[in-house]
This record gives structure tokens, C-alpha cells and sequence, in this order.
């Protein structure tokens, strides 16, 4: 299927979505835009030098006006946060990229899904919505998807299974007040906490694990790699190349992107991760899982929290 992208944000992230969503095929004509020229035109013509080896693609820097035609708009763009720099004030600076890039874009392609990845994503996202007015099943953010993909990473080493026989998420925010919903694991359809009662031979499974182990494994995982290399890029890349593929299918899938709760949980007025169905038209709904008491508490807790960093930029 044909299917023009435009990337705003030709960072190290990017440039990284833009290389995987060429090589998956999920892209045919991938736009780079960044306020640094130089940058975009740089990265758009590494990568079109190694398309002769992938099928029926073309990638470009460009400008907003380049986005005419486009299904679908990701935007990286943000900054880091700085040395002394609190968490609110580069809340409120990014917020400021996302008014003054959401300006722009919408006059162009007006009929993209838009995926939002910078951070703070949720709140990003939020803020994207209300500068635009778009339908809220046309914008959406990663989300907890790629804590997702950590959390079943991480469980597929623990019980030695295929990391697609894996179904966990990580919910709420995209950053600390994150969760597990473990009342909802399941390896190969058996609950997680009954699964190596239910393997008859349990070599390679650990005696035991703990739930503050892996979680700890999920939320530090990126502060690791960052202290390490500098930046996540090939997790968070794959993870929005995997979302847009499904944008191109004939069916729903289900995903922990960040969407616009309006009443779902007792959740009002604020984006974060709960599941999504996701179809070629963006987000169509919200599944309303049976979640445990505690787990229900630690939702509403994301988005209490998410709701007083929204108030306090004043969106």
C-alpha cells in the first residue's frame, strides 16, 4: 500500500523511524522536516542511499508545504530536558514547539493521523489536540508502547518463551506513574502467575520473580541506555513503525498508545495509556479492561498527575 509519512523531527529519533519505516515497508514516501536544514537534508540523503535496496520508496527533507497529501504526520520534535532545568519548565517549553509546529502543519495535511512521540508525550499529545481541534481519533501519542515492549522483553528472558507469546502492558503515564496491569499477563493465553504450575517440564524457568523487579527493569531501562549512548532511538522507532503498519491494515489492533480519555475508568479530560483499538482511521475506541482495584487506583493516580502538569501550562 502506498502510504506518504512526514516525520517532523529529523533527531536522532527521526532519522531512526524514518530508516525503519523504509526498511519494513510500512512507508513509501517519507518527508524529513527540522527547523536545521542542513540536518534534515543530511539524514534524507544517507538514508535514500540505501534504498536501492529496499522496494518502491522515496525519502526527501522538505518543509511544511511537502506535507500536502500525507496519511500520516509523526512529530519528534522537543528538546531534553537541561542541567537545572525542572521537569515544568521543559513541560512548558515543549508545549511551546507543539503550538507553534501544530500551526503550521494543519494547514497541510489536515486529514493525517498525527503520532506524537516527543516528551512529555502524553501531555504533548494533549496539548496537540487542543491547539488543533482535530477529531480525537486522528492524534494520538506512543504512549506506553514501547514500556510495553521493554515489560514483554523483559518477561520473555524470565520464562523463556517466544517474546510474541507475551501479552503484558505497561498503562498510565509515560513516565513515572507508569504500571503493569499484571491481573491482565498472560503467556500463550495462561495467566503469568499460573504459567509454570501449568508447563509440565519447567526447565529454564526461574523459581521466582518479583513485580518490583520487572517494573524496575521497565523504568530504568531507558535511563540506562541514555547514560550509556546518549539517547533511545531503535525502541521507540520500531514501536511507532509498528504503530503506522497497523494503520495500513484491514483489522483493529489493540495497543497502549496515549488517547483522550473521556469518561473511560472515571478518567476525564487527559491523554494516557490504556488500550486502543487502532485501525486505518486512527484510534476508533477505547477497550474498558476489568482491571484490579489497585490497579484502577494507580490509572486514575497517572491521570490526576498528568492532569495538574496540563493545568499548570495552562492548557
Amino acid at each position: 500500500m502506498q502510504k506518504k509519512i512526514t516525520i517532523i523531527g529529523a533527531g536522532a529519533v527521526g532519522a531512526t523511524t524514518a530508516f525503519a519505516l523504509l526498511a519494513r515497508g510500512a512507508a513509501s514516501e517519507v518527508v524529513l522536516i527540522d527547523i536545521n536544514t542542513e540536518k534534515s537534508l543530511g539524514e534524507a540523503l544517507d538514508i535514500k542511499q540505501a534504498t536501492p535496496f529496499i522496494d518502491n520508496c522515496d525519502i526527501y527533507a522538505g518543509s511544511y508545504q511537502d506535507a500536502v497529501g500525507s496519511d500520516v504526520v509523526v512529530i519528534t520534535s522537543g528538546i531534553g530536558r537541561k542541567p537545572g532545568q525542572t521537569r515544568l519548565e521543559l513541560v512548558q517549553t515543549n508545549v511551546g514547539i507543539i503550538r507553534s509546529i501544530s500551526s503550521e502543519i494543519i494547514k497541510y495535511a489536515p486529514n493525517a493521523i498525527y503520532i506524537l512521540v516527543a516528551n512529555p508525550v502524553d501531555v504533548l499529545t494533549y496539548a496537540f489536540l487542543k491547539y488543533t481541534g482535530l477529531p480525537k481519533n486522528q492524534v494520538f501519542g506512543t504512549g506506553t508502547v514501547l514500556d510495553t515492549i521493554r515489560l514483554r522483553t523483559r518477561l520473555s528472558e524470565v520464562f523463556n518463551v517466544n517474546k510474541q507469546q507475551v501479552h503484558a502492558n505497561v498503562l498510565g503515564e509515560h513516565g513515572d506513574t507508569s504500571f503493569v496491569s499484571w491481573s491482565n499477563a498472560t503467556i500463550a493465553g495462561v495467566p503469568l502467575e499460573e504459567y509454570r504450575g501449568a508447563v509440565v517440564n519447567p526447565s529454564g524457568i526461574p523459581t521466582q520473580y518479583t513485580h518490583e523487579e520487572i517494573e524496575n527493569y521497565v523504568k530504568k531501562s531507558g535511563g540506562k541506555i541514555i547514560s550509556r549512548k546518549g539517547c533511545t532511538v531503535y525502541g521507540i522507532a520500531m514501536s511507532t513503525t509498528h504503530i503506522i503498519k497497523t494503520l495500513s491494515g484491514n483489522s483493529e489492533t489493540a495497543l497502549t498508545v496515549s488517547s483522550l480519555h473521556e469518561g473511560e475508568y472515571g478518567i476525564n479530560n487527559v491523554c494516557l495509556s490504556s488500550l486502543s483499538l487502532v485501525d486505518r482511521n486512527g484510534v476508533r475506541s477505547i477497550i474498558v479492561q476489568n482491571l484490579a482495584d489497585d490497579e484502577l487506583a494507580k490509572l486514575r493516580l497517572s491521570a490526576n498527575a498528568l492532569s495538574e502538569v496540563i493545568k499548570s501550562v495552562g492548557l
